[in-house]
């Protein structure tokens, strides 16, 4: 009997050392939330007072973001990478083009048309400083990511239909890199997100002899997943 209960205790004690290495191995190589996908609702500010959202206008974004632990409990990380967006805005902002001037902006009722909108695909390199409640074995956790972002829009697209005109056009003339700032923030899967822009949207755009410096506010949902 004597000899069963030393047993025991030394086969516990073996476990427990093996559980504490194996926990030291796991939290000395594991890392967090390297892929994402975001889904958000699209608007933009600092606009001319003629500016309005017209319909709902989604955004659509994934990608890989390396995660750099840079404290022991791994609990606090530097994240980089590298993905792809979509972005629709809707609203009454008529893009025209003349051969002779170019891109010619002007803001429309919308009783004057059925569908107006512009677009644009981009590649997006966000950085970010992470903060979350994770160790190895735990999935579920909070988290706080603050960053920014870069996206460089390599396809831009508009489309206007009124009652008796359709327009169509490729190669917007946007600003190629926008940037700005990013906030995710929420428990397990779910996150809250914001992107605030920092720059125009438009290169070269005029309303009434007056510059639209128009920048982006996206406000979504993000999910990330080794």
């Amino acid at each position: 009997m004597r000899t069963c209960v030393i047993l025991i205790f030394s086969l516990i004690s073996i476990c427990a050392s093996a559980q504490e290495y194996f926990s030291e191995t796991l939290d000395s190589l594991y890392r967090e939330d390297q892929i994402y996908f975001g889904v958000t609702y699209n608007t933009l500010f600092n606009t001319p007072k003629a500016f309005t959202q017209t319909n709902f206008s989604p955004g659509f974004s994934a990608g890989i973001i390396r995660d750099f632990p840079i404290n022991k409990k791994r609990n606090l990380a530097l994240g980089l990478g590298l993905g792809y967006a979509l972005n629709i805005y809707a609203q009454n902002l008529k893009i025209t083009k003349f051969e002779n001037q170019g891109f010619v902006y002007d803001f429309v009722s919308s009783q004057n048309f059925s569908s107006n909108r512009f677009s644009h695909q981009a590649l997006e390199i966000p950085f970010e400083f992470r903060w979350r409640t994770s160790n190895a074995i735990n999935y579920k956790f909070w988290r706080l990511y603050l960053g920014v972002k870069a996206s460089y829009i390599f396809g831009s697209k508009s489309y206007f239909k009124s009652e008796n005109q359709t327009l169509s056009y490729d190669d917007l003339d946007f600003n190629k890199w926008q940037y700005g700032m990013t906030l995710s923030v929420g428990y397990n899967n779910w996150n809250a997100f914001i992107y605030y822009g920092l720059n125009s949207i438009f290169n070269n755009a005029y309303f009434n002899s007056l510059p639209i410096e128009a920048r982006s506010l996206k406000i979504g949902l993000i999910f990330y997943i080794l």
